[in-house]
C-alpha cells in the first residue's frame, strides 16, 4: 500500500459553517513555517520569537483597549480562561468560588475541575445575555472571579460587561471576559466589553480565531503585572528565572503566526473582514427568516435557527459541516473564509432539504 497516497488530506473549508477556527493569513502561515522550531517558553534561549511575542502583546492590548498590556500567547482560549481562574484563586485566600453565565465556555467546567474551584452558573436573560441579578444573587465574600463572556459561542452575545464589574467590585471579586471569538470583531463595534469600557482584570482572546492566525494562537491578557507574577514558577533548568504561563514548551508558530497576521491585518484589515462577515450573518439571517424559519437576530457574525432535524441532517450530508445550539438551532458562524456564494449554495440545499 502506498502510505503517501492514504494520509488524509487537511480540511477544505468550502463548506464548513461550524467552526470558529479559520484558514489562517498567508503571512501568518508562512511566518509559523519559519518558526516551528522556536520555543517562546523559553525566551532566554529563543530571544528572537520571544521578542515577536513581546510585540505580539501589545498590539493585542491595542485590539481589546489595554495601554499596557500583559500577558502571553497559549495554547487557545481554554488555556487563558484557565489561567484566569488560576490566578483569581492564588490572589484569594481559602475556598473560593467563581461565578459565570450559563453561556460561558465549557472550558470553565474544565477550569473548575482541575483547580478544585466552585463553579456557580447563573442562567441568562431571553436575550441569551448573563442575568446580572442572577449573577450578584450567586456572588458573595468567598467569589474570587466573576465571569463575563464578550462573543457566546453559541448566540454571538455580549454580556453587560460594565455591569458585572460592579458586581465583581461588591464582592472584591475579580472581572475576567472570555472575548476568544469576538474580540477580532467587537473593537468595530460600539458595544462595552474591552478594559476601557470597565474594570477589567483578565481576558481571553484568540488570534487563531477571528484573528486568523494559525493554530495554536490564543491570547492570555492582564492589566497588570501582579497577575501574571501570581501565576510564576521557578524554572531553575531554564536560562529564565519563572515561567507564568501553563505550558512549558509552547509554539513558537503560533507566537510568529500572530504577530505576522496582527501586523498584516490591524486594524483596517480586520475592520473590513468584520463588515463582510456582519454582512454575510445578516444575509443568512434574513433569508431564513424569509423563509418561515425562526432567527436569533445576529449581534456579531453568528446565526442561529430554527431548522428541523430532518432539514439539519440532509444538510450534513450534503457535506455541510454545521453544529446546534445546547437548545438545538442550527448555528453557522460567518468566518473569514465564509463567503456569500457559500451561503448561497448552502441556502440552495437548504432549500432542496426542505422538499424531500
Amino acid at each position: 500500500m502506498n502510505r503517501a497516497a492514504a494520509t488524509p488530506a487537511p480540511q477544505e473549508f468550502d463548506r464548513v459553517l461550524s467552526s470558529m477556527c479559520t484558514e489562517p493569513h498567508p503571512a501568518a502561515r508562512e511566518a509559523a513555517v519559519a518558526f516551528l522550531a522556536d520555543n517562546p517558553g523559553d525566551p532566554a534561549t529563543y530571544p528572537a520569537v520571544s521578542d515577536l511575542e513581546a510585540e505580539a502583546v501589545e498590539t493585542l492590548g491595542d485590539v481589546v483597549g489595554l495601554d499596557d498590556p500583559h500577558g502571553y500567547v497559549g495554547s487557545g482560549g481554554t488555556e487563558a480562561n484557565i489561567q484566569a481562574v488560576r490566578a483569581a484563586r492564588n490572589l484569594a485566600d481559602g475556598d473560593v468560588n467563581v461565578v459565570a453565565p450559563e453561556s460561558a465556555h465549557f472550558s470553565f467546567q474544565k477550569a473548575a475541575g482541575v483547580l478544585d474551584v466552585e463553579l456557580r452558573l447563573a442562567p441568562t436573560g431571553d436575550d441569551h445575555r448573563a442575568d446580572v441579578a442572577a449573577v450578584a444573587d450567586l456572588a458573595d465574600d468567598d467569589t474570587a472571579l466573576v465571569v463575563g463572556v464578550a462573543g457566546t459561542t453559541e448566540y454571538g452575545r455580549v454580556d453587560p460587561i460594565p455591569e458585572l464589574g460592579e458586581v465583581a467590585a461588591g464582592v472584591d471579586a475579580r472581572l475576567h471576559v472570555d472575548a476568544a471569538w469576538g474580540g477580532f470583531v467587537l473593537p468595530f463595534t460600539d458595544r462595552d466589553w474591552s478594559f476601557a469600557d470597565a474594570p477589567v482584570d483578565t481576558m481571553t482572546v484568540d488570534p487563531h480565531k477571528m484573528g486568523q492566525a494559525p493554530i495554536p494562537a490564543g491570547g492570555f491578557l492582564a492589566r497588570d503585572a501582579e497577575t501574571l507574577d501570581a501565576l510564576a514558577v521557578d524554572t531553575p533548568y531554564l536560562e529564565s528565572d519563572a515561567q507564568p504561563t501553563l505550558g512549558g514548551t509552547r509554539s513558537g508558530a503560533g507566537v510568529a503566526g500572530t504577530h505576522a497576521a496582527l501586523d498584516a491585518l490591524w486594524p483596517d484589515g480586520y475592520r473590513d473582514q468584520y463588515e463582510r462577515s456582519q454582512a454575510n450573518a445578516d444575509y443568512l439571517a434574513a433569508e431564513l427568516d424569509a423563509r418561515g424559519y425562526d432567527v436569533v437576530d445576529p449581534v456579531l457574525p453568528l446565526v442561529a435557527a430554527d431548522v428541523p432535524d430532518d432539514e439539519f441532517e440532509s444538510l450534513r450530508n450534503d457535506g455541510w459541516r454545521i453544529s446546534r445550539t445546547a437548545s438545538g438551532e442550527l448555528r453557522v458562524v460567518c468566518m473569514p473564509h465564509v463567503t456569500r456564494g457559500m451561503l448561497e449554495d448552502f441556502l440552495a440545499d437548504l432549500s432542496a432539504a426542505g422538499r424531500t
